[in-house]
C-alpha cells in the first residue's frame, strides 16, 4: 500500500464517483462526525456520485438512503440497493432476489440463527438483526463485551459455511447470507440500472474506501481503492488490500480521501 498523499492527481480527476464502506471507515467508534457529514455534503455539492456500501441492515439502509442525500445505498453484503427517484421523491428498493426468493431465503435464515446461537453459547446477534432482510449479522465480541477468539470466529464462518451460506467478517460482524451476490455484483448491477453504465469499463472512475476484510474485492476490483488507516490492522487476512492508505482511521481518514478528491478537482 502506498500512503494516500502518492495518489497521482491525474487519476484523482477522473473520478467521477465513490463507493465506501460504512462502519469504521465512515464512523469512528460507531459515531458519524460533523467533519464526514461536511465531506459527503462537499463530495455530492461537487457533482461526485456517492454510494455507501455496507453490511448493515435495510433498516439502516432506508434512513442513509432518505437523510444523507447519497445517490444509493447498497446494504446486507449486496443484498439490496435503496434509493430516492428523483421525479417522485419516493424510496425505491432494489433486492436481488424477487419477493418469493427472499421468503425461501428468510425461512433458511431462521433456521441457521437457531443453529449457530445453540452450537457457540455467549454468541450473540447484531441488536440490528430484526432490522435485516437476508442477512444474519454475528456480533465478534461475545455477550460480556469481550472479543471472540480468533478460532472460534474461524469455526462460527465454517459452521455457516457449511450450511451452504456465504460468509464475510467485517470489522464488527460476520455476516452469512444464502446468496451468490456480493458488494461488488450489486455495485455493477446499481451502475448499470441507475445509470446505464458497465462497471467493469468505467471502474478507473470510481474510488472505494473501505478498512476490512469483506472489501477485498472491492479493493481489487477498482484502481483506485484506499483503505482507511485501520485496514493496516487485517492486512494478514485480506486477500486484496487497497492500493492506498491513509495517515488517519476511520472517519477522519474518509475525510482525507474526501478533501484530496476535491483538492484535485
Amino acid at each position: 500500500m502506498k500512503p494516500l498523499v502518492e495518489f497521482p492527481a491525474v487519476d484523482f480527476k477522473r473520478i467521477k464517483g465513490v463507493f465506501t464502506d460504512v462502519d469504521d471507515t465512515l464512523t469512528t467508534q460507531g459515531r458519524l462526525s460533523s467533519q464526514v457529514l461536511a465531506a459527503i455534503e462537499d463530495l455530492l455539492a461537487a457533482g461526485i456520485r456517492l454510494v455507501p456500501v455496507t453490511g448493515g441492515p435495510a433498516g439502516w439502509c432506508d434512513h442513509m438512503a432518505r437523510a444523507w442525500g447519497v445517490d444509493a445505498v447498497i446494504g446486507e453484503g449486496g443484498a439490496f440497493y435503496f434509493h430516492i427517484d428523483a421525479a417522485s421523491g419516493k424510496l425505491i428498493k432494489r433486492f436481488w432476489y424477487d419477493d418469493e426468493t427472499r421468503a425461501e431465503k428468510r425461512q433458511l435464515l431462521k433456521a441457521a440463527r437457531d443453529s449457530v446461537l445453540a452450537e457457540f453459547p455467549g454468541v450473540s446477534l447484531s441488536s440490528d438483526q430484526p432490522y435485516r432482510e437476508l442477512d444474519l449479522a454475528i456480533e465478534l465480541k461475545n455477550s460480556r463485551g469481550s472479543p471472540i477468539p480468533d478460532p472460534v470466529r474461524d469455526e462460527i464462518m465454517a459452521v455457516v459455511k457449511r450450511r451452504g451460506m456465504t460468509a464475510r467478517m467485517s470489522s464488527i460482524h460476520i455476516n452469512a447470507y444464502f446468496g451468490e451476490y456480493d458488494k461488488l455484483a450489486m455495485a455493477k448491477l446499481l451502475t448499470r440500472e441507475m445509470w446505464g453504465e458497465d462497471l467493469e469499463a468505467t471502474r478507473n472512475q470510481w474510488l472505494f474506501v473501505g478498512d476490512s476484510t469483506n472489501d477485498a474485492a472491492m479493493f481489487d476490483f477498482f484502481p483506485a481503492s484506499v483503505g482507511v488507516a485501520n485496514v493496516r490492522h487485517v492486512l494478514d487476512r485480506l486477500d486484496h488490500p487497497p492500493k492506498y492508505v491513509t495517515d488517519q482511521e476511520g472517519g477522519a481518514g474518509f475525510v482525507e480521501v474526501a478533501r484530496a478528491l476535491l483538492a484535485a478537482r
